[in-house]
């Protein structure tokens, strides 16, 4: 079953702050995704977009000259994942706030893609920055102070990746070509080139599961609540199940993924627990939780 759900919508330079929190704070508990309005992103998207392309247009044997290593770099569509309904290539960016993690990251030569480094470098900065506002503002919607995510060391050196995705149209008879899932992490920021596909089941318990496609909001991100944020949270906000739907088209995708510093240990706050609603999970360093995940659900 599906249907069409427009998400509600997040502008991040309102003057009223009040009830952009409150705002967060609904959405978040009822829905786990929403848009992301005047980011200030709005006039890089084109370009970015287009230098996504240009790295995917590269000859296969000069993109896997960056395979992908410590979860940095290029992966090639898997045929075994193909035929699971899993249609994707796609690059990863690494951590640059400090020089051992940014050293691990992979580039193309500046001879092949001229200052496409430097760009990408840019746009992950671009993005890590919105995040961390997004992030301000979960935190003032818990009854937090607006740094408490920095405080407790959660954005201090975070293994904060983004992901450029292709999907290359028509792959086969699956009816997906990202298969369902909730992500890991604290946060996820998601854009799109305007290519239908990605739906959100809104109760992942509910059977038989409703998928609803989302629209395309143009220069808009989606923004969605990852499992550690459902943790931290006792499950007041919520990890959302979603997936993309062939559309026989080929599509671009970039999202960041802002998750902790892997030290940095997730246990139930105090503002979402009570002695009637005692904490649901035990506390759990963030990099023990990822990496359990990663074997159970590869990247």
């Amino acid at each position: 079953m599906s249907a069409t759900w427009n998400l509600p919508t997040i502008d991040l330079t309102s003057l009223d702050r009040l009830s952009t929190v409150l705002s967060i704070r609904q959405v978040c508990i009822e829905y786990g995704f929403f848009y992301l309005v005047n980011h200030g992103l709005e006039n890089d998207l084109a370009k970015s977009f287009d230098e996504s392309r240009s790295f995917f247009s590269l000859p296969l044997q000069e993109k896997m000259k960056l395979a992908r290593k410590e979860n940095r770099g290029y992966s090639p569509l898997d045929p075994t994942l193909v035929s699971k309904g899993d249609s994707k290539e796609f690059y990863y960016i690494g951590p640059l706030a400090d020089s051992t993690s940014a050293n691990l990251n992979q580039w193309p030569s500046d001879e092949l893609l001229r200052n496409w480094r430097p760009s990408m470098e840019s746009l992950y900065s671009k993005f890590f920055g919105v995040g961390k506002k997004v992030l301000s503002l979960i935190a003032l919607s818990l009854n937090l102070d607006e740094d408490f995510f920095e405080k407790i060391g959660a954005i201090d050196k975070p293994a904060a990746f983004l992901r450029l995705l292709h999907y290359p149209g028509e792959m086969g008879p699956h009816e997906e070509i990202c298969s369902a899932h909730t992500d890991f992490g604290t946060l996820t920021l998601l854009l799109t080139d305007g290519v239908q596909g990605l739906q959100i089941c809104r109760d992942k318990l509910e059977e038989p599961q409703v998928w609803e496609d989302v629209p395309h909001m143009e220069g808009a991100f989606i923004v969605n609540i990852g499992d550690l944020m459902e943790r931290w949270t006792n499950c007041l906000y919520r990890s959302t199940m979603h997936r993309v739907k062939q559309s026989g088209r080929e599509r671009y995708s970039m999202a960041f993924f802002l998750d902790p510093n892997p030290d940095c240990v997730v246990e139930c706050l105090q503002s979402c627990c009570s002695e009637s609603s005692p904490p649901r999970f035990a506390p759990i360093r963030s990099g023990d939780y990822l990496n359990e995940r990663f074997k159970i659900q590869p990247a």
